[in-house]
């Protein structure tokens, strides 16, 4: 059983989770090389090895040539171990439902849950999403800009060699030593399918002109995107900046307990700004009101209705948290816990998290609908909303947002607040918005809205293993304990 661990987590983070997993090796390299620099990854390996009496191995390989020398008994050096057996060990035998992978996904609370993946299950549902949602065929190349640790690294694996493919991975900074890297890596390898986030897509977006390809990728035929809701703007960069208003932007949802995806475009059906076409193949897809009810036009909870072949077989060792989570809301119904919503067009959009929902007055909103509504005409590049407590709403809207480079940050608040009033209404204008440095996000790009609200309200922040960048919690935490209802922020506008 492989378990894939993130490669920026922190030794205690490692130690977590393959005490839970029971390890008993545990690869990892001398150093990586990000922005020119090594990145130290096997001293933080020993840490966590030194809490796991357990773990028999620790194999390194020789990534950044940096002397990393330890007397640990249990270290094994990488090149001593990949000759070839004599004589050769024969193929075992599994169990299509046996364990293959054990995919750890974090919460805001309680300890990481370890997703159990079987072997004709992840595999052939990666090979079935880039076949039947994005055409890979066999001799194509597909790059996808993540972390080996998360879902989309197994994914990239098992759906392009399946297929006859080539993986092709991308190492280091995504936007170093320039913001044009990404396309140039793409095109020099012959890149077909290329997997990028709207985060990174925003965060190569500010740079302007530096960051458009300086020409075609040559055998480029489809963006794909995966990991959160798309603003009509950072899509529309993509499309006409990138993809020369030509190539499709194959959006892709699901997750880490669903072994693959659950929605995706297609090249049959029209697509608008961050829509999917529908459920992929074989997955029974609805969206559901409050009553259970299968709705279109309106938004309401993802759930999916019968099992389909890549969904988790559960939580390792925890088999009553797994139908807690997903299964006990409506009988014999999994509820995957993302606002979803189907347009007059039969197309599909992601809206965020419905446990990340702002309820004002009454009337209910998701973050990246706000967050859309905050970027649209603005010098925001990126944004943040969430819903805090209100005496006589229920809850209020609260926006963070980041400066553009260059823009003068106290016209931000203004702004924003009149671009979602406009956009929205006026039961969802801001109470506060406030302009920080950046946003507090996983490693993978994810908006960890969860822990800002908690930050500013002064609770317990939850799980922070996965963020990036503790400090960029300290600005909300500063906020959070400001005398001033904004802040310094601007309210209303």
């Amino acid at each position: 059983v492989a378990v894939p661990l993130f490669s920026g987590f922190g030794a205690e983070a490692i130690r977590q989770r393959l005490s839970d997993a029971d390890a008993r090796v545990l690869i990892t390299a001398d150093a990586a090389v990000r922005r020119g620099r090594p990145v130290l990854m096997k001293p933080i390996a020993v840490e966590a090895a030194a809490g796991l009496p357990h773990l028999e191995r620790l194999v390194v390989v020789k990534c950044a040539g940096v002397d990393t020398a330890t007397d640990d008994g249990r270290e094994v050096a990488w090149e001593d171990i990949e000759k070839p057996a004599r004589p050769p060990v024969p193929t075992e035998a599994m169990r299509p439902d046996e364990s293959l992978l054990l995919l750890y996904t974090s919460g805001t609370t309680g300890r990481p849950k370890g997703t159990v993946h079987g072997h004709a299950g992840l595999p052939i549902k990666a090979a079935q999403d880039w076949a039947l949602g994005m055409d890979v065929r066999p001799g194509e190349r597909v790059m996808w800009v993540t972390d080996m640790g998360w879902v989309m690294g197994p994914l990239l694996v098992y759906g392009s060699l399946m297929l006859g493919g080539t993986a092709v991975f991308y190492d280091g900074a995504p936007d170093y030593p320039e913001p044009r890297r990404v396309w140039e890596v793409a095109d020099r390898h012959g890149v077909t399918h290329l997997g990028i986030s709207p985060t990174l897509t925003r965060v190569l977006m500010a740079s302007g002109d530096r960051a458009a390809p300086e020409r075609p990728v040559s055998r480029l035929r489809v963006l794909a995107s995966t990991g959160e809701p798309w603003t009509p703007e950072a899509w529309t960069w993509l499309f006409e900046t990138v993809g020369r208003g030509q190539l499709p932007i194959m959006n892709y949802s699901g997750g880490t307990e669903c072994g693959g995806g659950l929605l995706s475009g297609n090249f049959l059906t029209s697509s608008k700004p961050g829509s999917f076409a529908g459920p992929i193949p074989g997955v029974d897809a609805a969206v559901f009101n409050d009553r259970g009810q299968p709705v279109t036009g309106e938004v309401g909870e993802l759930v999916i209705r019968q099992p389909y072949l890549g969904m988790t077989l559960g939580f390792w060792r925890d088999p009553q948290r797994y139908l807690e989570t997903y299964w006990s809301r409506w009988p014999d119904i999994w509820v995957h816990g993302d606002w979803a919503m189907v347009d007059e067009d039969g197309l599909w959009y992601i809206l965020g998290r419905s446990d990340d929902t702002i309820k004002v007055a009454g009337k209910r909103v998701g973050p990246a609908e706000v967050e859309a509504a905050a970027l649209d005409g603005t010098a925001a590049t990126e944004a943040a909303a969430v819903g805090v407590p209100d005496p006589i709403k229920g809850q209020s809207v609260v926006v963070f947002a980041v400066a553009r480079p260059g823009a003068d940050p106290a016209a931000i608040p203004g702004a924003v607040s009149r671009s979602i009033e406009r956009l929205l209404g006026k039961p969802f204008k801001p109470a506060a918005v406030h302009v920080i440095p950046r946003l507090p996000k996983t490693r993978n790009g994810k908006i960890l809205r969860r822990v800002i609200r908690n930050v500013f309200l002064g609770d317990p922040p939850g799980d922070l293993s996965s963020i990036d960048d503790l400090a960029s919690l300290e600005p909300i935490r500063q906020l959070g304990s400001s005398p001033s209802p904004s802040g310094g922020g601007q309210g209303g506008g």
